[in-house]
């Protein structure tokens, strides 16, 4: 079994800044891609920001230039750093890892955090 803690949200002014981690701990061979998803009050869960095990990353429109997504291979550990905060990006944002759970497994399981409440207001 795989465990994601989550740190690192709070209440925040628009233009501020907060930095998100997440740490995977538990039995699994390897980690694929990591990443961070985010759901707004009545919206649908949206995509925030990806990053292979190679380190090539992808974000969403809506958060490109403010957001940078980045891991620790060492410490399996996914940080999302978020800058020029605005009250659009208020969301529970939750942690996702993609990982392989034992050698020679068909394909890799996707794993969830319990999601962390980013409020960004004045």
């Amino acid at each position: 079994q795989v465990q994601l803690v989550e740190s690192g949200g709070g209440l925040v002014q628009p233009g501020g800044s907060l930095r998100l981690s997440c740490a995977a701990s538990g039995s699994m061979f390897s980690i694929d891609a990591m990443g961070w998803y985010r759901q707004a009050p009545g919206k649908q869960r949206e995509l925030v920001a990806t990053i292979t095990s190679g380190g090539s990353t992808n974000y969403a429109d809506s958060v490109k230039g403010r957001f940078t997504i980045s891991r620790d291979n060492a410490k399996n550990t996914v940080y999302l750093e978020m800058n020029s905060l605005k009250p659009e990006d208020t969301a529970v944002y939750y942690c996702n890892v993609r990982a392989w759970t034992y050698l020679g497994a068909p394909a890799p399981d996707d794993y969830w955090g319990q999601g962390t409440q980013v409020t960004v207001s004045s």
